[in-house]
């Protein structure tokens, strides 16, 4: 990755007077209309990218038109934070904005990049989803963004950056079970971690077709393109917000959750500005960081120096960059934090929690019939060992060969045979994070009670602030290794609050095998960290001091910090029978909350044991 997460960490709004455009000549001859179709929820199961069980007519001839990208990546595999990166140019990850659904301030000068399209000229509108995923006015980086915005409203002659949204592919489509289907459940292909059942059967076929009304939906506004006579002026882009939608895809970092289409189609006017000719295909890595720096590239505006992506087309146009850099925070309700890096080859995944299963129970996941039909096989004995898996802790690093094994089942992370592969790929990812300061490494309550008069990204700049000694103690506490143990330690008295985290965590992950540190495990159920206090708690709930920990965790519950509580809710869900003890106190603290992910959390806990 280009050092760009370092360049000016202080940079004043003047950025804005500095996005004029390139050269009086290159604004009059180079003022291309871009359009964005945006889908939501699809990985690539198109026609075009050999999938012969999808119906995406339309979409594989607009790839016989553009340029198809192989390697095109969203770096986290979720709608908000997507969203936040494409916006920005930032990893949402560096900027303390990467858990869903969360509203988190950022530094001033970090502007969503339609407001340097506006400046030099261009008229911007957004149809219509917004979910940028920081303390914004979403609509008003836009001349407009509703159900009702369009190009068409744009002064005579005026050039356009147009963003069109279609949800009819979104993950909410599976939540009705339609009866009459147009591909076949039968002969629909699964994926082979997934069980066969009628319900994951009857999901897939239910997905397809809502791609293939998707497909319609996109010819719809090409149509209408090229009705206002605007395809000689325009450059189009398609592509997904992030894959999906079926378990095991959005929300997770592999291919399924992170590997997007993207098709780009160039009128002849501007065809010296595509990567490729018409109808061909490019194994670029891409990925959606870069979509930002890109576009004000082909507008042929300034591209702003604190960007963290690379331009991948236009005269600023950089090379091409080795690696996809991915990520994953909180989901809705539940915590996990996975980093990773993806080149043409090989996807490298890092598991800083490794003792949560993947398959932790999100109300919103489980309202498809094909995840809730998943968990019940795996229950009732009926799933293989691939199967399985999803079911099961995580090991603390994972390796695919994505061109022999694209649904990522075969883990290389063992094999002596990739040894090299493993390292080149754990150093690119621990250089990242350390690249961007990554503020994801310390726990979201704490984060929040220290970014009261700040933001993360300027939290984690603050002269002498720790966070590559945050970082050492995650990745040393995250491998499960009892080699680690005295570092762990050292950590669980240091005076950095988010050491102290991971050091405990680390604990927690070790289970049995860190009995001696029980005593000071003891000492920080009293610590200034509601955090660290928690998950002081779980590592002694897991050595059987069960009496010591429910105390702690209830109080948490009621914090004021609701993703303190929420955190102290994900840990009283795996403790077990142990929780039947203060299930009333649940069942009132359910019955007085009013926060969503809360009251989600808590009534998975309490349904376990009815």
């Amino acid at each position: 990755m280009k050092n760009k997460s370092l360049r000016a960490t202080v940079v004043s709004m003047t950025c804005l007077s500095l996005a004029g455009t390139l050269s009086a000549t290159k604004r009059e001859e180079q003022r291309p209309n871009i359009l964005w179709i945006v889908s939501e929820d699809n990985s690539p199961l198109l026609g075009c990218y050999g999938d012969s069980f999808a119906t995406t007519p339309n979409l594989d001839r607009m790839a016989s038109q553009g340029v198809l990208y192989e390697n095109a990546f969203a770096n986290v595999p979720v709608c908000a934070p997507a969203r936040f990166t494409i916006i920005t140019g930032m990893y949402a990850s560096a900027m303390g904005t990467l858990h869903m659904r969360s509203r988190y301030r950022i530094p001033s000068h970090v502007r969503p990049f339609p407001e340097y399209l506006r400046k030099a000229g261009y008229y911007c509108t957004n149809r219509s989803k917004t979910d940028y995923n920081f303390a914004t006015e979403d609509n008003s980086h836009w001349d407009e963004s509703s159900a009702q915005a369009s190009y068409r409203k744009r002064k005579p002659g005026q050039p356009f950056f147009s963003v069109i949204n279609i949800g009819v592919s979104h993950e909410s489509s599976l939540h009705e079970t339609q009866t009459v289907l147009r591909h076949d459940p039968e002969r629909v292909p699964l994926p082979p971690y997934h069980p066969d059942t009628p319900e994951i059967r009857h999901d897939w076929a239910q997905y397809y077709d809502q791609v293939e009304d998707m497909d319609v939906q996109v010819q719809k506004i090409l149509d209408d393109l090229n009705e206002d006579g605007l395809d000689e002026e325009t450059i189009v882009f398609y592509y997904s917000d992030h894959g999906g939608i079926l378990c095991r895809s959005k929300r997770f970092v592999y291919d399924s959750g992170t590997h997007v289409p993207m098709i780009i189609r160039f009128p002849k006017k501007f065809q010296q500005m595509a990567s490729g000719p018409s109808g061909s295909r490019t194994d670029r890595v891409v990925s959606f960081v870069d979509f930002a720096p890109t576009v004000l590239s082909l507008a042929g505006v300034k591209i702003p120096d604190y960007m963290q992506g690379a331009a991948f087309l236009g005269e600023q146009s950089e090379s091409p960059q080795e690696y996809a850099h991915l990520f994953r925070g909180r989901m809705d309700e539940r915590y996990d934090m996975m980093r990773g890096v993806r080149d043409k080859q090989y996807k490298y995944i890092r598991n800083y929690m490794p003792h949560r299963i993947y398959g932790q129970h999100l109300a919103y996941l489980w309202r498809a019939p094909a995840t809730r039909s998943w968990e019940k096989a795996c229950r009732e004995g009926r799933c293989n060992k691939v199967q399985r898996i999803f079911w099961q802790t995580k090991p603390p690093e994972e390796l695919y060969d994505v061109t022999v094994d694209p649904w990522e089942v075969n883990d290389l992370a063992m094999d002596p045979k990739y040894k090299e592969i493993l390292e080149r790929m754990r150093r690119a990812t621990m250089k990242w994070v350390r690249e961007v300061r990554d503020p994801g490494f310390i726990p979201e309550g704490e984060l929040i009670e220290r970014t009261q008069q700040t933001t993360a990204f300027d939290l984690v700049r603050q002269r002498d602030f720790p966070i590559d000694r945050i970082i050492e103690m995650a990745e040393n506490a995250s491998l499960g290794s009892v080699s680690s143990l005295p570092e762990m330690l050292k950590g669980l008295e240091d005076p950095e609050s988010a050491v102290r985290f991971w050091a405990a965590t680390g604990c927690v992950i070790l289970g049995e095998k860190a009995g001696s540190a029980e005593v000071v495990l003891t000492k920080l159920l009293t610590d200034a960290s509601s955090d660290v206090r928690i998950v002081a708690a779980e590592a002694l709930a897991v050595l059987g001091k069960t009496e010591m920990a429910l105390p702690i965790l209830v109080t948490e519950l009621e914090n004021r910090n609701t993703m303190i509580a929420l955190h102290a809710a994900n840990v009283l869900d795996v403790l077990g029978e142990p929780v039947l003890s203060v299930m009333p106190v649940l069942d009132d603290l359910l019955k007085a909350s009013d926060d969503k992910y809360i009251k989600r959390a808590l009534t998975h806990t309490i349904n376990k044991f009815k």
